[in-house]
């Protein structure tokens, strides 16, 4: 489907805004601004069982596949993403290659996707994206147009937090805050069955809260956010500042990497961890007291019934979370006189951000079947009118 509109795109050129697309099927933005938010609980229940396209784009891959009304995911495509330095264009254009290779497979209805940053409250513009060097990208309508199929754009905190509620960790709660820790920290809350994205559509960004005044600088331009202390780039950094001032608690992670410290990765830490390498163990361990540190924060704001921790630092589990709880409990106020809330890590995995978009993006595809189904259904009686007339006016 998506390769036939692509060659009409190309004879007629690219559809770059909703009212272009919408207006062949009798739909108007607001009935897709409508789509999301308050009916999100209720929808889900009768939304459309026809694959979607989920896209996860991070700060170093960007992930699609397809997937199903039950949450699994029928095929799926990884890339690296591309370098930030270049145009957000380089971006978008491997997002739609990505969608229009899934669609030689597979029926796509529509698009959903899950972006590092802030997304303002039409779920149409990338406001700021520091680890991708976006800012102010109407993401949305550009990929819209075209790939001419409805597209549902999210922070993917949100989605990755939609997936774990619906088909993950978070099932049966009703109040619930995501944590994803990957090239930085992400977050999303979710009350009674709803995303709260806040009046501007930014909230849950959790990763800026300044927890050191003055101290690492973020990509953002602050000093001291909480993902400069608890995420990935974090742990990659302290492992390799170690290592080229040549600590002898380094010399572990240096031999494996053969000397070549900029090799260090994130996974390599969890790994040497898991196999006893002492400094890897207590880099995890620092990771995982601040993640602590902020989740006691958040409790005292928020309150909620359940922290799920995502991301693809949470593959460290128990080395990780383990330290998060005994800081959580050491930090919570008034311990003791309140309930806890659990910290659980994800059940779906670095996929989450995608099997949510793709889940949100079938709400989407809801509301734009509606749309085209009334405009359907005008026509016919609007033709069933005119034949009254004619044949009137034949036996008059």
């Amino acid at each position: 489907m998506l390769r036939t509109v692509a060659s009409r795109e190309a004879e007629s050129g690219a559809m770059s805004t909703y009212r272009d697309f919408t207006a062949p099927i009798g739909s108007r933005r607001a009935t897709v601004l409508r789509t999301v938010g308050t009916r999100e609980r209720r929808s889900h229940l009768t939304a459309p069982r026809v694959p979607t396209v989920g896209i996860d784009i991070g700060g170093t891959k960007v992930m699609a596949g397809v997937v199903d009304a039950d949450g699994n995911i029928l095929e799926m495509l990884r890339t690296e993403t591309p370098d930030k330095s270049k145009s957000p264009k380089v971006v978008e254009d491997t997002i739609a290659e990505l969608v229009l290779d899934l669609s030689d497979r597979h029926d796509v209805h529509a698009v959903g996707i899950g972006a590092a940053g802030w997304v303002d409250a039409d779920r149409n513009r990338v406001l700021f994206a520091p680890h991708l060097s976006w800012r102010n990208e109407p993401l949305r309508d550009r990929l819209s147009g075209r790939l001419s199929v409805p597209v549902l754009v999210d922070n993917d905190a949100n989605t990755a937090a939609w997936a774990e509620w619906r088909f993950g960790a978070g099932r049966g709660e009703d109040h619930l805050v995501m944590i994803t820790l990957g090239t930085g920290i992400g977050g999303a809350i979710l009350e009674d069955g709803q995303v709260k994205r806040g009046k501007y559509g930014v909230a849950g960004e959790f990763g800026h809260m300044q927890v050191v005044p003055g101290g690492h600088r973020c990509p953002c331009g602050n000093r001291g956010c909480w993902e400069q202390y608890s995420s990935g780039n974090a742990l990659v950094r302290e492992a390799r500042e170690l290592a080229a001032a040549d600590s002898p608690v380094a010399y572990g992670i240096i031999e494996h990497v053969k000397g070549s410290i900029g090799d260090i990765t994130g996974p390599m830490i969890t790994e040497l961890a898991r196999d006893g390498d002492a400094m890897c163990i207590e880099l995890l361990q620092d990771i995982g007291q601040w993640l602590g540190v902020g989740i006691a924060n958040l409790a005292a704001a928020l309150d909620p019934s359940c922290f799920v921790i995502g991301g693809g630092v949470s593959a460290a589990d128990d080395l990780l979370i383990g330290p998060a709880r005994d800081a959580f409990k050491r930090h919570l106020t008034g311990r003791g006189y309140r309930p806890e809330a659990r910290i659980v890590r994800a059940q779906l995995g670095p996929e989450a951000g995608m099997v949510g978009a793709a889940d949100l993006a079938r709400l989407v595809a809801r509301r734009f079947r509606r749309a085209k189904r009334r405009r359907v259904e005008r026509y016919e009686r609007y033709e069933r009118y005119t034949q009254s007339l004619r044949s009137t006016q034949e036996t008059s």
